[in-house]
């Protein structure tokens, strides 16, 4: 297979959107956190509990994602450049190198997306419990 210096750059439209979507899911689960950790110390219980150590698992999962994202990005540059050196052969390696890092960012985003999934199954649980809570002491 062929490529050129054109085919990595293709990448990076998709890529500045893949890193911003994650910086943005990164900088609303640091403000989550913030809240929880004063709800948590105001009034202490294990559903909060729950949801701290869910969103420490998400945190870890982001910077990861971010982290393949960007080595993807890098190795993506660096087959460009490559390519410009006319190594073809090594362009190819690093293009399919810097393909498996988008890749494994895409499958890490996947699973975060689960996890969040899990805390907002948590949060209304919660929700559900005070409701029939609520319901019960009005029948009394």
């Amino acid at each position: 297979m062929e490529i050129t210096i054109t085919t990595p750059a293709l990448l990076f439209p998709a890529v500045t959107f893949l890193l911003v979507a994650y910086t943005n899911r990164f900088l609303a689960l640091g403000s989550r956190i913030r809240n929880l950790h004063d709800r948590y110390h105001d009034q202490p219980n294990d559903i909060l509990l729950a949801q701290i150590t869910s969103l420490r698992r998400r945190v870890i999962l982001i910077r990861n994602m971010q982290a393949c994202g960007v080595g993807g990005l890098f190795l993506c540059v660096f087959c460009i450049l490559v390519l410009f050196a006319g190594w073809n052969q090594l362009g190819q390696m690093i293009f399919v190198a810097s393909l498996c890092l988008f890749l494994a960012s895409l499958a890490i985003s996947l699973r975060e997306i689960f996890l969040s999934m899990e805390a907002l199954n948590l949060e209304l649980r919660s929700m559900e419990e005070q409701s029939q809570k609520e319901k019960g002491k009005r029948k009394n």
